[in-house]
């Protein structure tokens, strides 16, 4: 009877230890809560924050001062519960370290608190310092006027030591109220991650800053309802209204959560036990998103994490749902059921990677799928993370100009020093370098397209030969050092652009020369593909309308083009999705003739086709004069032998401007292009995107939503920013072009050379309508002939006609041909 009671108490000895385990989720084996500046401990939920007056072995400066304040964080703010931490602070005038020693290398959070609080003479508003921990700047030159905040890194620890460094800058000094150094679990952040391009990046050795950590369903989580100790705040300020109205509605279950030890330290079961939904029930608009807006900083990428848990009554619908961030789409007809093996209230956690190119903005969107005639959509909780850049930085200064002539006076000297040693080698470089020079310029000069080559009229740099290819190309190979000291060592505050490719940075060659420096992600066989096609096309074709190539650089498995620097950017960024001025719509008009003046050039200007295979606004580029260039030459493909009618080739473009003929056949004509021109040229009159989940399902797809209005609701289209000016004839030349080049069938389409005809009358029907309303008096015959009279002395472009009476076509032709060959 006895061993039977031992038995039973053993029995429930270990049920308690299990519950034990199970409620006390996550035991950290580092766990440093530093209260600074405090004389004695203090207690925040069930954690004891230990003064650092208590542990001078972890702080290498004794000697930093300690301040108090009486005033206390805001009770409404999210860190009230933190107020008792708030009310101190350690100051430091020079340098300053924690050093704490690390029990279990891997993953740990630092979390840092600040709250400037005046005190005496002392005011922490006026403190402005760096902080950096194994390597990795986690703040540079930062500065609170006001409020508090927490700031919270992930850092991959790979020493017995962390140490964490407080470096006040010139005339000023540094504080920090508390601190945390904590490990946590190795799962909570994956090796890798797929990026919103279906690319992989390794998050190993990257550290990251938490943006933003939200809890839907409009409820704060305080961290001691969280098992990792973190805040989660509301959605409901970052909720995006639709014509003034919230299409959200917030929901809690938190009976219906299916919790286990993994999930808990994803997140807690009140952040899945609370959801913002959009469905047939939450809302009459149910064919829009829910959307949330996050301020981030550009030039980085951020780790995106979405949790999702289905904690509502679906009846007779089905919770399958299309997941955004901005117009890319991270997951379509995502299906909880089918990804928690049909677990009921289970949660699921869905990882992206992606980077703000267009603003400083991410647009977190759910909404309904196509693929469901009834379709809710929810989101339970979220968080955004900033992944360190390649120089180990969270927080880059703005960009400043005359640092940047000192950084590069620096590298001038040392620079110079080296060369020193090395004058023979540059000398005999220099000797090649002209010799090849002379050699082109001579070859230039008897050319017959010599009008064809340089840029705006200058002479062109480019030498004969390049290493790695033919050396019938034209190119210019850079050594890595010069492109590093162009861009800053590829400064993030540089960078101006995003691509499948890779990045895109500003940059100042030495003669001070601007250009656009393109740097390959990887050597992967397909980058390198586009690598090696996109210098051998603009190796061999110049035009005006046609971006042009500076050099290139194959260096220590680099992958870099250098291109001209087009000052006014992307055709895209100014017609939607920045902040920059719109174009009017004789500038669009202009835009669109330069744009098929290269495309033109492309398609006739050799003995054989060449098939830009990306035609897009993203690929149309302005200098400071607002002429357009053709851009990104990466997909591009030699059109067909004399005897063929197409090439046969995999699809590859970008969504939403891809020819669906192509798309279907696999076999490419130029009438490819033409296509994906008809769709830049109703992006461009609209003034959206040509995909944009945002909307009502109707105007998701921008071609769709054209077609459905038709030409009896032409004005309806017309983006608000021109419409006052768009004269009704010239808009409907415009759209009839437009619509030719999306027919269904190639042989269907206009030529390029047919699309600038009808721009260039499109054009001259927008000036000449605007001479109608100014001599509404004048007769007809007046009028004829000052239609007549503009139109003798306007430039066309080959392939451009008006039919106009009284204009001798023979001769408008030759002029057009004139022009084109130059």
């Amino acid at each position: 009877m006895r061993a039977s009671n031992d038995h039973f108490l053993i029995w429930i000895l270990c049920a308690l230890c299990l519950s034990s385990s199970l409620s006390s989720g996550f035991t950290p084996d580092d766990n440093f809560l530093i209260d600074c500046g405090s004389s004695s401990n203090s207690t925040v939920g069930d954690r004891l924050f230990i003064s650092d007056d208590f542990s001078s072995n972890i702080l290498s400066n004794p000697n930093g001062k300690s301040l108090s304040t009486t005033s206390n964080v805001s009770s409404s703010s999210p860190l009230f519960l933190f107020s008792s931490l708030l009310r101190t602070a350690k100051i430091f005038e020079t340098t300053s370290k924690y050093n704490f020693k690390i029990k279990k290398q891997g993953r740990h959070w630092i979390r840092l608190y600040f709250y400037p609080f005046v005190s005496g003479n002392m005011d922490l508003s006026l403190a402005r310092f760096s902080v950096s921990a194994q390597n990795i700047t986690l703040l540079k030159e930062f500065q609170m006027d006001s409020g508090s905040v927490i700031k919270e890194y992930s850092l991959n620890v790979t020493s017995s030591n962390l140490v964490l460094t407080f470096t006040p800058m010139v005339n000023s000094f540094a504080f920090i109220n508390a601190l945390e150094v904590v490990s946590v679990p190795n799962e909570l952040i994956p090796s890798s991650v797929p990026t919103v391009e279906k690319l992989v990046r390794s998050l190993g050795n990257r550290a990251l800053e938490t943006v933003a950590r939200v809890n839907m369903g409009n409820e704060t989580v305080s961290p001691n309802d969280d098992t990792l100790s973190r805040l989660w705040v509301a959605d409901g300020p970052f909720l995006m209204h639709n014509d003034q109205v919230i299409v959200g509605k917030f929901v809690s279950n938190l009976t219906k959560v299916n919790m286990t030890r993994d999930s808990e330290i994803m997140a807690p079961r009140s952040v899945y036990g609370t959801a913002t939904q959009l469905g047939a029930d939450a809302d009459a608009n149910a064919n829009v998103n829910v959307s949330w807006s996050f301020d981030v900083d550009p030039g980085y990428e951020y780790l995106i994490r979405y949790h999702f848990c289905d904690i509502i009554d679906l009846s007779l619908r089905s919770l399958s749902f299309n997941v955004y961030v901005n117009s890319w789409k991270v997951k379509d007809h995502l299906d909880i059921g089918k990804l928690t093996s049909g677990i009921l209230g289970a949660p699921y956690v869905l990882d992206t990677i992606a980077s703000p190119i267009d603003s400083s903005k991410f647009k977190i969107s759910v909404g309904p799928s196509n693929f469901h005639e009834y379709s809710a959509a929810i989101l339970n909780g979220l968080e955004i993370m900033k992944i360190s850049n390649s120089r180990g930085s969270l927080d880059e200064p703005s960009f400043d100009l005359d640092s940047k002539k000192v950084s590069n006076v620096k590298v001038g000297l040392i620079a110079g020093l080296v060369a020193g040693l090395l004058v023979a080698a540059v000398l005999a470089t220099l000797v090649i370098v002209l010799c090849r020079r002379r050699r082109r310029l001579a070859l230039v000069r008897h050319s017959k397209e010599e009008d064809n080559y340089g840029v705006n009229g200058r002479e062109s740099k480019y030498i004969i030969g390049s290493v790695g290819f033919s050396s019938s190309k034209i190119g210019y190979r850079y050594p890595l050092a010069a492109i590093l000291e162009a861009t800053d060592h590829f400064s993030e505050s540089l960078a101006i652009g995003l691509g499948g490719f890779g990045k895109v940075y500003k940059g100042m060659l030495r003669d001070n020369t601007e250009v656009a420096v393109k740097r390959g992600t990887s050597k992967s066989q397909q980058g390198l593909a586009e690598f090696r096609t996109e210098i051998e096309m603009l190796s061999q074709f110049r035009h005006r309308h046609l971006v042009s190539l500076i050099g290139y650089c194959d260096e220590q498995d680099e992958m870099i083009i250098i291109y001209e620097y087009m000052e006014k950017g992307t055709l895209k960024d100014h017609l939607y999705g920045s902040e920059l001025p719109s174009l009017s719509w004789k500038q669009r008009l202009e835009v669109c003739i330069g744009s098929a003046r290269g495309l033109h050039y492309l398609h006739t200007g050799s003995t054989k086709a060449i098939i830009h295979r990306d035609v897009k606004t993203a690929n149309i580029l302005l200098d400071q004069n607002y002429m357009a260039k053709v851009a990104d030459f990466g997909l591009s493909k030699i059109g067909p032998e004399f005897d063929k009618t197409h090439v046969s080739t995999a699809v590859k473009g970008s969504f939403g401007y891809l020819d669906p003929e192509y798309l279907t056949t696999q076999q490419l004509t130029e009438k490819s292009d033409v296509y994906s021109f008809g769709v830049v040229m109703f992006e461009i009159l609209c003034g959206r995107p040509v995909i944009d989940p945002s909307l009502p399902r109707e105007k998701v797809n921008l071609i769709e939503w054209v077609m459905r209005k038709g030409r009896d609701q032409l004005e309806a289209i017309v983006d608000a920013c021109i419409v006052e000016e768009v004269e009704l004839e010239s808009l409907r030349k415009y759209v009839e072009t437009a619509d030719k080049c999306l027919a269904e069938c190639g042989m269907d389409r206009p030529t390029m050379g047919n699309i600038l005809w009808n721009l260039e009358c499109a054009l001259q029907l927008q000036g000449n309508e605007r001479s109608l309303h100014l001599k509404e008096s004048s007769s007809q015959a007046d009028l004829s002939n000052s239609w007549e009279a503009s139109v003798s002395t306007t430039q066309f472009s080959t392939g451009s006609a008006v039919d106009i009476a009284g204009v001798s076509m023979s001769k408008v032709f030759a002029q057009m041909v004139r022009e084109d060959m130059r």
